[in-house]
């Protein structure tokens, strides 16, 4: 009987060793991965110019804006605008415009101001050149445009060029400038599409030295078109800026 108990206590001490290393090598839980961190949406940018910054009474400048990221743009004073274009302004006094573009990554803004002179310098009488239509039309040639696009070709900056020195050598002629798009999309979308293509048109001119007073801006949209064929070569030739004396 003795022996017995001992037998089993031996065991039983056996066992417990046996369950404690068991319980020493067990292995831990891997802890769990790190959250992947939150994507963040892009800061919205923004940039907005007024071309010419300084204008007499009566004159008118181009803001040009661009913005990226945003999901709503406006300019102080003129109300919702696209992410970027181009509009002519004609304030009564000098005047800051501010842009605010929001976007899900915040907001961003800037500002152009135009200063209006309180006295404009006196301009000399402009003198007779002769010059009637037709020698205007071929010495000032219009500018064309890509599809859905108000930006200056590369291949239309010589042209704009030419133009600017036939201009500056007639000072007292005045240029109307006008914007025409090929027969796709709405009438609503061409004439906004027509009026960028004549700001940025008149805006190259000033920038090649041609005073800003000799030039104004109409958009004729879809409405005039140079071409009717339904092809891309008669498209193109609708898309453009073109230039008739002011009369």
């Amino acid at each position: 009987m003795e022996y017995s108990k001992r037998t089993s206590l031996v065991a039983a001490a056996g066992l417990a060793v046996l369950l404690t290393l068991a319980g020493c090598h067990k292995k831990k839980e891997a802890p769990p991965p790190p959250a992947a961190p939150a994507e963040t949406a892009p800061a919205p940018q923004a940039t907005i110019n007024a071309n010419p910054t300084t204008i007499a009474p009566g004159e008118s400048s181009v803001l040009t804006w661009k913005t990226t990221d945003a999901t709503n743009v406006s300019i102080v004073g003129l109300g919702q605008v696209a992410s970027s274009g181009t509009q002519t302004v004609q304030p009564t006094q000098t005047t800051s415009y501010h842009l605010i573009a929001q976007g899900d990554g915040g907001t961003a803004d800037a500002t152009a101001t135009v200063t209006v002179a309180t006295a404009a310098a006196p301009t000399p009488p402009p003198t007779e050149s002769g010059i009637d239509e037709n020698a205007f039309e071929q010495n000032v040639k219009p500018v064309f445009f890509d599809y859905d696009s108000y930006d200056i070709r590369p291949d239309a900056q010589t042209t704009i060029q030419a133009d600017a020195n036939f201009l500056n050598q007639h000072t007292e002629l005045k240029v109307v400038i006008g914007g025409y798009c090929d027969e796709r999309g709405s009438t609503e979308y061409n004439l906004a599409l027509g009026e960028n293509r004549a700001n940025a048109a008149k805006q190259a001119l000033v920038t090649a030295g041609i005073s800003p007073d000799r030039l104004r801006t109409v958009s004729y949209g879809k409405e005039k078109q140079f071409c009717t064929d339904h092809t891309e070569a008669c498209w193109q030739q609708n898309r453009r800026a073109q230039f008739t004396l002011d009369q």
